[in-house]
Formats: structure tokens, C-alpha cells, sequence
């Protein structure tokens, strides 16, 4: 590799660095601001309840492709889906729960703070 590919690779690697640093900023400001944000999985209409289970009343169904705001974070019934099988349901507003199960989180744990009523 030459010294001009070098430092083109470089400034790259860099560029990708600073990108990813924004995404992190702006995912410390979208939880700031009262939740993060992160997509229903894709071909799926999601039901929205009034607690965490299925039991619970459906409240609305979400459209494929929506993308939801998580606040806060509880267990409840146990549910699989497209993510895996999991007790963590997302409230998405009060009163409405959807199973965690059905969003793109990145992850199988909590990644927002426990809802506290």
C-alpha cells in the first residue's frame, strides 16, 4: 500500500470513528429526551397492550416498519417472537406495552430504565 492509500485508509477509518460517535451523542440525546427510538421487526404488525402480557387489552396495532420509542422497561409474560423468547416488555406510552420480542433492540436485555408504576 502506498503512503497515499495509507493515510486515504486512514481518514477513512477516522471518518467512520467520528460517525460513530454522533450515532452515540445522538442516542445519549434521544434518551435525554425520554426514550430511545429502534424498529419493529420488519413484517410484523405489533400489537400494543395495556400491560405486559397478552392477556392484557390490545390498545392499537402498529404498522410494519413503525418505529418505536422505548421510556421504560419491565418483566411480564414470557413471549416469542422474530428476537427470541424474552419476559422484557417496552412501554411505548403510558399504558401501552408492546413485547420486546417484536423490536430491534440489539440486544436480549433491558436498554432502558426499569418503568417504576
Amino acid at each position: 500500500m502506498t503512503t497515499q492509500e495509507q493515510r486515504s485508509a486512514e481518514g477513512l477509518r477516522g471518518a467512520e470513528e467520528q460517525g460513530s460517535a454522533r450515532e452515540a451523542d445522538g442516542g445519549q440525546a434521544l434518551a435525554a429526551a425520554g426514550g430511545l427510538v429502534f424498529p419493529l421487526a420488519p413484517g410484523y404488525r405489533v400489537k400494543v397492550r395495556q400491560g405486559p402480557s397478552t392477556d392484557a387489552p390490545v390498545v392499537r396495532t402498529l404498522a410494519e416498519g413503525a418505529r418505536v420509542q422505548i421510556r421504560c422497561q419491565r418483566h411480564g409474560q414470557r413471549v416469542s417472537g422474530p428476537y427470541g423468547t424474552s419476559d422484557i416488555w417496552d412501554n411505548i406510552a403510558p399504558g401501552q406495552y408492546v413485547s420486546d420480542t417484536y423490536v430491534h433492540t440489539g440486544s436480549s436485555g433491558m436498554v432502558a430504565p426499569v418503568c417504576t408504576s
